[in-house]
């Protein structure tokens, strides 16, 4: 087995499966986990993300999830993944629930961005 290889992410990666075919890509000391080319979780030191925005953060909220928080040479950055219920972890139907949330949430900000992206290129 390779060093780049991760046990966790193998198992998330799996448990995903019967959302749907998910890739995993090493980055930043973690890695990013992608269904048709769009990340929409990211796994760092042995824990699960998820993609949030203001039309699902709520349902993260209420499962007791927290945010992703890491320390830039300057100041604490909070981004817009919160880590996954514990639930999602171990019921293949949960996960599916979670993964469908946390892509819609990378749908929207793929629309946004593209949005700004036309707005700019307007002037």
């Amino acid at each position: 087995m390779s060093s780049t290889r991760n046990e966790f992410v193998d198992y998330v990666v799996e448990l995903m499966a019967g959302w749907a075919a998910v890739s995993s890509r090493r980055m930043f000391g973690g890695y990013g986990l992608y269904r048709d080319g769009l990340m929409f979780a990211l796994i760092v030191e042995d824990e699960l993300y998820f993609k949030t925005d203001a039309a699902n953060v709520a349902l993260f909220e209420r499962a007791g999830s927290r945010p992703f928080v890491y320390q830039s040479q300057t100041r604490t950055v909070q981004m817009s993944y919160w880590s996954a219920p514990a639930a999602s972890l171990d019921s293949p139907a949960e996960m599916v629930e979670w993964c469908q949330s946390a892509y819609g949430s990378a749908l929207r900000a793929q629309v946004a961005k593209a949005g700004k992206s036309v707005k700019g290129k307007c002037k």
